[in-house]
């Protein structure tokens, strides 16, 4: 006998999803973020809000809202960050309206975040979708580190040392995905494939901020 609505298994409408993709310093999250978006996936990519300096390659507004300390201030004193923290120095936040505005128009969010920030969106979202991005092995993780060349030595031994302890923070996580080098395309299979499933559970997340 079939459903009495189509909202009894949520088929034609699916609930929007909320999607936290972390993982240590080094596994390739913004190159993840980056083949989605040039792959055109159906998602709304939340631009983060950062007070770290914009380097060359990258664009406000696309790559990150780049906004002074005095700015980001602000920002937590209005409380108009759904989460933020310190990474290096440097603040953090994910901009709570941004993310609404989306899920109310149906579309999946998928936000990219460090470690400790995807826990506290944890704490307030109980239902987001957590996917942890690794490499194959820590050696390989410090490898990688090491070859961006993009900090001095104590930065880097800092960015080292706080990846190791990131790591053992995997069970906090949904899923767990292995971020092979060149097989990015793979990565971003599996991702897809993870959030296609998610869309057909019996009993849907549903987010709410």
């Amino acid at each position: 006998m079939p459903p009495s609505s189509e909202s009894d298994f949520n088929l034609h409408h699916p609930q929007p999803l909320l999607i936290v993709i972390s993982g240590p310093s080094g596994v390739g999250k913004d190159t993840v973020m980056q083949r989605m978006k040039e792959r055109g996936l159906p998602f709304h990519f939340v631009v983060t809000a950062t007070t770290r300096p914009k380097r060359a390659n990258e664009t406000h507004g696309k790559d990150y809202l780049f906004v002074s300390k005095e700015e980001f201030a602000r920002m937590i004193d209005e409380d108009e960050l759904i989460e933020h923290a310190i990474v290096y120095g440097d603040y953090k936040g994910i901009p709570k309206q941004q993310v609404r505005e989306a899920l109310s128009s149906g579309m999946d969010v998928v936000m990219r975040i460090d470690v400790q920030g995807a826990e506290t969106v944890r704490k307030m979202a109980r239902e987001a979708l957590m996917i942890f991005i690794t490499t194959e092995g820590e050696e390989d993780l410090v490898r990688r580190l090491e070859a961006r060349k993009t900090e001095t030595p104590d930065a880097l031994a800092l960015r080292i040392a706080t990846a190791r302890k990131e790591l053992k923070r995997v069970e906090a996580f949904d899923y767990l995905i292995v971020n092979r080098e060149f097989h990015l395309d793979e990565t971003v299979d599996t991702i897809r494939a993870i959030i296609e499933a998610e869309h057909h559970r019996v009993s849907p997340r549903k987010v709410t901020l």
